[in-house]
């Protein structure tokens, strides 16, 4: 299960020249900044799977006040030197604030598929129950160990520094669903079949849900990071 109550779930491009910078960056100063938080517990990052440019972080989060924290908020607003150079590289950012709504088996595993997607209009309860059902069906499937869903809650908080720093307004995703692996076919198999965007629609989604396939760069928790 994810250690928490919330999470922030965040894709982004980062272009190929400056992947080794940024994945030092983010592994040795931006993790261990943001796990020193209250109610940061667990950071992991997550890479497009076919070596494309995508990331995908996820936070794990004792509680949602972590998200409006002061120390966060200070945080956010008081970025280091590196992380200023770094921030405008951050291509079509979708930044989720996000409630856990239910969660089973492993957050952490070495492959993973994400799917951002939308209830349509009066299928809310619907699709919720469906997506429900699948947290707690998949993780017991042959080749993958954890299934996750998440659902967007954008605080009412002013621009931050770091979002100015990046330029154009952050998106967000309405519902994040999670599965995770350790055999990527199986995880393929997922993607292509329950959590494609016509099998999703068929059972209350908008149209367009957006799929990505993912491996692990890195997970730290709190406790490794002091």
């Amino acid at each position: 299960m994810m250690v928490g109550q919330a999470a922030l779930a965040m894709w982004w491009n980062m272009a190929p020249d400056l992947r080794d910078e940024f994945e030092h960056w983010h592994s040795h100063e931006h993790f261990p900044e943001r796990l020193a938080l209250p109610g940061f517990r667990r950071a992991s990052r997550w890479a497009d799977a076919g070596g494309g440019e995508g990331f995908f972080v996820l936070y794990e989060l004792a509680t949602y006040e972590a998200l409006v924290s002061p120390q966060y908020l200070a945080r956010l607003n008081a970025p280091s030197d590196w992380s200023r150079r770094m921030m405008p590289h951050h291509r079509a950012m979708v930044r989720s604030p996000c409630h856990v709504l239910d969660s089973r088996g492993s957050a952490v595993s070495g492959h993973a598929v994400t799917v951002r997607l939308s209830p349509a209009a009066g299928e809310q309860e619907r699709l919720g129950g469906h997506l429900r059902a699948l947290v707690r069906e998949l993780p017991a499937r042959p080749g993958l160990a954890g299934a996750h869903l998440l659902r967007t809650d954008l605080p009412a908080i002013a621009p931050t520094t770091e979002q100015q720093i990046r330029g154009l307004a952050d998106r967000a995703a309405d519902w994040v669903f999670i599965a995770t692996g350790y055999d990527a076919q199986a995880l393929r198999r997922l993607a292509e079949g329950a959590l494609s965007p016509s099998a999703l629609q068929g059972v209350g989604a908008v149209a367009g849900a957006v799929t990505s396939a993912l491996v692990l760069r890195l997970s730290s928790a709190a406790a490794e990071s002091r």
